[in-house]
């Protein structure tokens, strides 16, 4: 039996885990019923989807040829856990739209190339879009500029 998708063939497994992890910590839960769901449904379900998802995944990575797996990069895992944990930082005191821009030029210094009238457009469109779903379409109390400009 030889992979010929590595990458497949480690996504499937790790599929397959995270699946089976859901199912094993949701056993001790109420399952309820499709209707009355209980608090351990939703991660039961997932996690049976997901470790059939990672089977089908995986055989296929045995029968049909795919690419290697990539080399781990950390830049883009370091800026981008760094954009999030400065979004959560400075979401308060400098407000909701400043901390959505810094969250978006952060973690653009992840990516492969650093354009900055790209980034500058994709954080004015992802702002209005940010604003208009989660402070006037789901309400959520976030402030919107910093404290001393309300």
């Amino acid at each position: 039996m030889k992979i010929k998708s590595p990458q497949d063939f480690w996504a499937g497994l790790m599929f397959i885990v995270f699946g089976l992890f859901f199912l094993i910590v949701a056993r001790d839960y109420q399952m309820g019923t499709a209707v009355r769901m209980g608090p351990g449904y939703f991660p039961t379900v997932l996690g049976g989807i997901l470790a059939v998802l990672g089977t089908i995944v995986l055989l296929t990575s045995l029968a049909v040829a795919g690419p290697k797996v990539p080399k781990l990069s950390f830049k883009p895992i370091f800026f981008i856990s760094l954009a999030l944990i400065l979004f959560g930082y400075l979401l308060k005191p400098i407000g909701f739209v400043l901390s959505v821009i810094v969250l978006v030029f952060v973690s653009a210094f992840g990516g492969h190339e650093f354009k900055l009238k790209e980034v500058s457009i994709l954080a004015v469109v992802l702002v209005i879009f940010s604003v208009l779903v989660f402070v006037k379409g789901l309400t959520l109390p976030f402030p919107l500029w910093p404290a001393f400009l309300d």
